[in-house]
């Protein structure tokens, strides 16, 4: 057979390709390491109203049931959430949000014990509360901007997740603008992973979204997610949640398509770059197409030595 001397882009080790991407995160009591593939968090919307399963887990013993299921099917952690962040959604009173949450992070660590348990909030009151129920991680998708957030995550020792978003989710999606949206997600970051430092929050204990559908058009969305390798210049793990967002719709000219295919797509584009976790509502489905994806020589040229 002719010999090729050409090797594709990524037929190099991730961490020749990005030297400083982060390879490990510090929960409260146990520390995340990361290796070729993105860890999966998978997603449990206690919601009414949320973009794509909004009412399917609003009840009790459905938003557990769901959440048993996605560790069963491979999630590495689960972030549950108790108020909706699509555009336009109205927002949660403090008191309706933990009779959402606390029920479930408490009944799937009582479960689960080893269960890696996140808590998708921008309340200072849910965070403490959700912490004390069993959860180890902040996801804040207001980025930590709150003083109170940060306290708490402190105190606790807490892993935290900082997203950046333009606006609010009732205006996010009104006249998104960057000059370069990449280079200024980028430099947002940058700021509030130094403002996390500075306020005492250790840098292992923090990751980075660039926060896909956030104040973000389609376009900008694509370019992000064409550009999340750079990010691991900042030296912290990167969270992505593209799962089933409206750019995959506009892609595939239908925005009524089925965007689980267009989701597993996209995590693949994403594991390329090395980026650390992935937050996806189709767990399984994207387990398997990152595994073989994986074992056929997608993330670093090397095919899987089966036995």
């Amino acid at each position: 057979m002719p010999q090729n001397n050409c090797r594709p882009m990524f037929a190099q080790s991730l961490a020749d390709r990005f030297p400083k991407r982060a390879t490990s995160w510090r929960l409260i009591d146990r520390t995340l390491e990361f290796g070729k593939l993105p860890l999966l968090m998978g997603i449990v919307n206690v919601t009414p109203d949320s973009f794509s399963d909004g009412g399917q887990f609003f009840a009790r013993d459905e938003a557990v049931r769901q959440s048993l299921k996605l560790l069963d099917d491979g999630a590495d952690i689960l972030d549950i959430g108790g108020e909706s962040t699509r555009p336009y959604a109205t927002p949660v009173e403090e008191e309706e949000e933990l009779r959402r949450v606390i029920p479930v992070v408490e009944a799937v660590h009582k479960a689960r014990p080893d269960a890696i348990l996140s808590i998708d909030t921008s309340k200072d009151s849910v965070a403490k509360a959700a912490i004390e129920a069993g959860a180890q991680i902040i996801n804040d998708i207001s980025g930590f901007e709150q003083p109170a957030m940060i306290a708490v995550a402190k105190d606790a020792a807490a892993a935290v997740c900082a997203m950046h978003m333009q606006g609010t989710p009732q205006t996010m999606q009104d006249n998104p603008f960057y000059e370069d949206v990449a280079e200024d997600i980028y430099s947002w970051l940058l700021a509030r992973r130094d403002a996390l430092l500075t306020a005492g929050i250790d840098r292992d204990r923090i990751c980075l979204d660039p926060g896909i559908g956030f104040g973000k058009t389609h376009q900008h969305n694509l370019a992000l997610m064409a550009n999340c390798w750079r990010f691991h210049d900042l030296g912290c793990p990167l969270l992505v949640g593209h799962s089933r967002k409206g750019f995959i719709g506009k892609v595939l000219g239908d925005k009524e398509a089925d965007r689980k295919f267009g989701t597993i797509g996209a995590a693949m584009a994403l594991a390329a770059q090395g980026v650390q976790i992935l937050r996806v509502h189709d767990v399984l489905a994207v387990r398997q197409a990152l595994g073989l994806f994986a074992a056929c020589g997608g993330i670093d040229g090397s095919e899987v030595q089966i036995t």
